[in-house]
């Protein structure tokens, strides 16, 4: 390397020790230069004076725009920017002012994206200053003070060129004295979307406006005839007031051309509002809700909003498609929730709306789909998914966006939601600056939409299923400008699906790999449909023996439907404790029809009646009910002959029944009995009760003793027969020898059969027999007591009132 490094026309090692020299010197000047600058180096304290000034540079005010007037100006309108500049730094700023800049046309939508990300950076602040009088000065802005401003201008002087979409910049110039110099302190950027003249052709755009809410209601209902419902909070009562999320929804979109999409469950839960309901509060006994007036008033609302409209009836509680799909159709059953929550919406909007809606459509999470998600949506009859292009993206290259319908096979049609107007207004837009960008940018993605070719398209907007009341407000503001806008008509989603497809477009569903984690992670797991099939299992059991099923299968039936609802994402602890709930419930209810407990059970004898009670806990009857008693040693005691008995069971609401068994004993000792409720097709109901019966016969002993008194009785008969036999026949002679007369005849005896004085032993034995035979014989030590009271063997009626 060193011969590479030498000059032509000298020697080799002057060359070399020329090139050290001039190395040496070369190196030594940076050090040179920094030890002439050690003296005026500066105290510790000048990086907290750099700080200050940093903050006091570009940047440090915060400029926002609360209001954008006209949205989309044409021609002789004069805009009016207004809003807040605030001094963020720690310098007070002199010489501002606000200005307007218009920056250059943004022809892509990915464009205006990036714009909308570094809304407020100060670099690369776009084209010159709308001078002159179209400024605010102010003479000095002090720290952590906000102040507002106003700037009108004509739209002739923005000086606006073709149709488009162009970057409007609000910046507020000033300096500090830290800065003593005039600089941009602060900017924020927005849109303005310029179309003087209608356009030739106009995109029809559908907007979906969502009449969704969480679970409100229980599977508990009261036991009076009306079966008052009960609610898990009054949270509902909050959002229907004036002035809270759906009463603003309502009031919005009564004046917009919209597509209402409606969860029937929210209709069904404001409707029991309107009459006696409860409220859980911790106790065994709800307490009264209040708020009749209230859902009266948002239902008539509703009413008169959705007259004429295009109405759009999810399945009960907006069931959680991509959950079902994912971890819910391995679940036997699952899929029948579905289908009676897609039966259940036309009734229920019909009878509440008193409109026929549309039950063709299906709506997943975030239009996010896969085969098995668009498999199972339209598995209940809906033959239209809505899905979002940020799920169905395009893979054609195409360079517009095309028509939202597409057919993806099976006779189903994909209506494709565009991504950046249906997230147009998911953020925080509580601060008027944050509502009145996202507005704009909605208005700019729109018309830069509508310029991407000559064809005309149908676009779909589906926004977030549940708005806040900022969004809300900024969606009808958007829409109110788009509605009047020279660039697009509306649209209801119907005549959208029915679209002629762009053959360009594409219509293949994305797999389950794309499906996005984050939205997979929320998704309702598979324990949870095994214990909605486990609720559903218990309830078919439990109807099959009430005498009116419709008053437990209908609130129990909606209960399951909302315990696959979409609002449990992000709510999982909220949805666990819900389907708890309800399958405590049932098992509260199914624990209302049981068997009462019995201990021990004594026999005397070869045959008895065992009762056994039925409690019915229930304000409704029960029917078609078997009790069956069996014998587990039917060698020792038998159950009506055999080793078990079995016998309807019919027992009113709040009493009880005994049903009775005959039994027989064929030995003594203990036998374990077994009595079990079932229902007519052979299912075990409820817990069993088992018990011992103990059996004591009739011993041999016993059998003598009693042998033997009757033997005593029949000889003692025999004897006093004989005896007054005897008697009569004296009588009889004495009585032909001597008449009776004056001359002091004997009396005749009066009781010849008894003697006062026996003479003999045979004779007090006779008389002592005799006496017996007037009355029962006195007990013998050796008969054993009776253990049960004898009992009729007549079946019992049904009417016999639970003590409680």
């Amino acid at each position: 390397m060193a011969e590479a490094a030498d000059f032509q026309g000298t020697s080799a090692s002057p060359a070399r020790r020329w090139l050290r020299r001039t190395g040496a010197l070369l190196a030594g000047v940076p050090l040179l230069a920094g030890l002439l600058q050690l003296p005026a180096a500066p105290h510790a304290g000048a990086a907290v004076q750099d700080a200050s000034q940093a903050a006091s540079g570009p940047g440090s005010v915060a400029v926002a725009i609360d209001s954008l007037t006209p949205n989309a100006p044409t021609d002789g309108d004069t805009v009016t920017v207004s809003g807040t500049v605030t001094n963020n730094g720690k310098q007070t700023v002199t010489g501002a002012h606000v200005g307007l800049r218009v920056g250059p046309l943004l022809d892509t939508r990915s464009g205006i994206d990036a714009i909308a990300r570094d809304s407020d950076d100060v670099q690369g602040v776009p084209g010159s200053e709308v001078g002159g009088k179209y400024t605010q000065k102010f003479s000095r802005l002090s720290p952590g003070v906000a102040q507002p401003f106003s700037i009108s201008v004509p739209v002739d002087e923005l000086d606006l060129g073709r149709d488009g979409v162009y970057q409007l910049a609000v910046a507020l110039s000033g300096q500090t004295s830290a800065q003593p110099w005039d600089q941009t302190l602060g900017v924020q950027r927005t849109f303005l979307p310029w179309q003087p003249e209608a356009a030739g052709t106009k995109t029809k755009t559908t907007f979906l406006w969502p009449l969704i809410s969480t679970v409100h209601m229980t599977a508990e209902t009261g036991s009076n005839e009306q079966q008052t419902p009960v609610f898990l909070n009054d949270d509902l009562a909050q959002e229907i007031a004036p002035g809270g999320r759906l009463d603003q929804m309502v009031s919005l979109g009564k004046d917009l051309d919209v597509t209402w999409v409606i969860d029937p469950d929210l209709l069904a839960s404001v409707d029991a509002m309107t009459e006696n309901y409860g409220v859980q509060d911790g106790d065994d006994t709800p307490a009264a809700g209040h708020n009749q007036r209230i859902a009266d008033r948002w239902l008539a609302e509703l009413q008169q909003a959705v007259a004429g409209k295009e109405v759009v009836a999810l399945p009960f509680s907006d069931p959680d498609l991509a959950s079902l799909a994912h971890n819910g159709t391995s679940v036997t059953g699952s899929l029948s929730h579905l289908k009676e929550a897609t039966d259940a919406a036309a009734k229920t909007v019909d009878t509440i709306l008193h409109v026929t809606p549309d039950t063709d459509f299906a709506w997943p999470v975030n239009g996010a789909v896969d085969p098995s998600i668009v498999k199972v949506a339209t598995s209940a009859g809906a033959d239209k998914v809505i899905a979002r292009s940020d799920s169905l993206q395009e893979t054609g290259g195409l360079s517009y966006t095309p028509s939202a319908a597409r057919p993806i096979g099976g006779g189903t049609t994909a209506v494709v939601a565009d991504a950046r107007l249906s997230t147009a207004f998911q953020s925080d837009l509580t601060r008027a600056s944050a509502a009145t960008l996202a507005v704009q940018r909605f208005l700019a993605q729109s018309l830069t939409l509508d310029l991407q070719t000559g064809k005309q398209r149908s676009v779909v907007v589906a926004p977030q299923r549940m708005p806040s009341v900022s969004q809300a407000k900024a969606m009808a503001d958007a829409l109110t400008a788009l509605q009047g806008s020279t660039w697009s008509q509306t649209q209801d989603l119907t005549a959208a699906a029915r679209t002629k497809p762009d053959p360009r477009a594409t219509t293949k569903v994305p797999p389950a790999s794309s499906y996005p984690s984050s939205l997979r992670a929320q998704e309702l797991k598979q324990p949870a449909f095994a214990q909605i099939a486990r609720t559903q299992d218990n309830l078919d059991n439990f109807k099959v023996i009430l005498s009116d099923q419709s008053r437990v299968v209908t609130p129990f039936g909606r209960a399951m439907n909302r315990e696959m609802s979409t609002s449990w994402r992000g709510r999982a602890s909220a949805g666990t404790a819900y389907r708890d709930g309800v399958e405590s419930y049932l098992e509260g209810l199914i624990k209302g029809v049981r068997l009462i407990k019995k201990s021990e059970t004594k026999l005397s004898g070869r045959s008895a009646t065992i009762p056994v009670t039925v409690q019915n806990n229930l304000v409704q009857g029960v029917e078609h009910l078997v009790l069956r008693l069996t014998s587990t040693n039917p060698t020792r005691l038998k159950i009506d002959g055999a080793a078990y008995e079995e016998q309807p069971v019919s027992v009113s609401g709040g009493h009880s029944q005994s049903v009775k068994f005959t039994t027989s004993a064929n030995a003594n000792g203990r036998a374990t009995v077994r009595a079990q409720l079932y229902t007519q097709d052979g299912r075990p109901y409820g817990e069993p009760v088992t018990f011992d019966v103990r059996v004591t016969e009739i011993t041999a002993t016993v059998m003598l003793v009693i042998g033997g008194g009757v033997l005593l009785l029949v000889l003692a008969g025999f004897r006093m027969y004989t005896q007054r036999k005897r008697a009569s026949a004296r009588d009889t002679e004495e009585g032909s020898g001597d008449e009776p007369g004056e001359d002091g005849g004997e009396e005749p005896v009066k009781d010849a059969g008894r003697r006062q004085n026996p003479d003999t032993a045979e004779e007090r034995l006779t008389q002592e027999s005799a006496a017996g035979t007037g009355g029962n014989a006195p007990e013998q030590p050796s008969d054993p007591a009776p253990d049960t009271a004898a009992e009729s063997a007549d079946p019992s009626g049904t009417g016999e009132r639970v003590d409680r």
